[in-house]
């Protein structure tokens, strides 16, 4: 019994001695654990975001019937690309044309009104000149010409009229472009103002992407020094990822900040001489701006405190800063640092969990390509 009791003082002062001598090794600061580290620097970085964009043609109609008739000819197919002024729809034109021999007709009996007018105005004149006749009858004679006159306007804009809607039972394209659906066949009634088809001229198109407040005025602020044109200069991502082979240009954007969706909609315009980009297209616009003298840390270097990033920055007896710092945006696996950090200042990039503030470490110093490795695989 007295053994066991000299046995427990003996592991008790062990215990003890053991642990005076690590706390005293770590406030000393022996043999330090090492850990990697990067000096910041600043460095001039291109920013690229991407936005949604919906894609339209330069110019798309619908085609759309201006007067009532059966379907006589249907002279195109779906997806046909057509030149403009061809014929793409003939309507039936036998009502039209009686209509327009009525209207020839009623056109040429008011003429022959007017003329009959005039004569008997002639004819009271020579009348009035011997006394004959009242000057009353000569005025009377004349309204009578006004009045046959205006229907013989009238006549003749009936006239025209009925060439007109002659001239519609033959529906062209406006411009050159591509056909789209047909939803009607040969021999359909077709109404006024029912859609034939839409035609589509895509040899360029316009990409419509909606842009938030804070990258507008981050774009409109680009102090990159590129001339406006190369500024204004976008690329587009098609549906399945692929990279657009021709730039885009920023033609225009709204002239308000929609209060809804706190965005501004941008419209770009893109050639198009493959047809590859269709009306009604997806993708998504890459709007560009550099970032002068940007400072750049690594995602791995940061831990979140109360929705708060902290680094920890080695200060020169190679003891731990713990710092709070404003991010920017970030770009991968790395942050856009705001303030807080200031180039030359020190950082631990792995290991941060392990660590706290007033610790001592032995800083190996790594480059920014082996900091920054894999931080764009994120």
């Amino acid at each position: 019994m007295f053994l066991q009791q000299i046995s427990l003082w003996v592991f008790a002062l062990s215990f003890l001695f053991l642990t005076s001598c690590n706390n005293s090794a770590e406030n000393t600061g022996e043999n330090p654990d090492q850990y990697p580290v990067y000096t910041i620097t600043s460095i001039d970085t291109l920013v690229e975001r991407a936005f949604v964009a919906h894609i339209e043609a330069r110019r798309n109609v619908e085609i759309r019937s201006r007067v009532s008739g059966y379907l006589e000819r249907v002279l195109v197919d779906e997806g046909q690309f057509v030149k403009e002024g061809q014929v793409l729809f003939q309507l039936n034109e036998a009502p039209f044309r009686l209509a327009l021999e009525k209207a020839e007709a009623s056109y040429r009996s008011a003429l022959a009104e007017v003329k009959a007018a005039q004569v008997e105005v002639d004819r009271l004149k020579s009348l009035l000149a011997k006394n004959i006749v009242s000057p009353t009858e000569v005025h009377l004679a004349e309204a009578k010409v006004q009045v046959q006159q205006a229907r013989s306007m009238e006549a003749m804009a009936s006239l025209d009229e009925a060439r007109l809607m002659l001239k519609f039972c033959k529906i062209t394209s406006p411009f050159s472009g591509t056909i789209d659906r047909l939803p009607l066949r040969l021999g359909s009634l077709v109404e006024s103002g029912t859609l034939l088809t839409s035609l589509s001229d895509v040899e360029e198109v316009f990409a419509y992407f909606p842009v938030s407040e804070n990258d507008y005025l981050a774009w409109g602020r680009n102090d990159s020094g590129d001339p406006a044109e190369s500024k204004s200069k976008v690329k587009l991502n098609t549906a399945d990822g692929h990279t657009y082979p021709y730039d885009g240009r920023i033609e225009t954007m709204e002239g308000e900040i929609d209060r809804n969706t706190g965005s501004i909609a941008f419209r770009a315009r893109f050639k198009n001489p493959e047809k590859l980009l269709k009306h009604g297209s997806s993708g998504k616009v890459r709007l560009s701006r550099t970032l002068k003298k940007a400072l750049m840390i690594p995602q791995k270097a940061v831990f979140e405190v109360q929705d708060k990033n902290f680094v920890f920055v080695v200060q020169k007896d190679s003891s731990l800063q713990l710092r709070a710092f404003s991010p920017l945006m970030r770009l991968g696996g790395l942050y856009v640092v705001e303030s807080g950090l200031n180039t030359g200042e020190t950082i631990v990039i792995e290991g941060t969990q392990n660590l706290k503030e007033g610790q001592r470490i032995s800083p190996v110093v790594k480059s920014r390509a082996v900091a920054f490795s894999n931080s764009f695989k994120r």
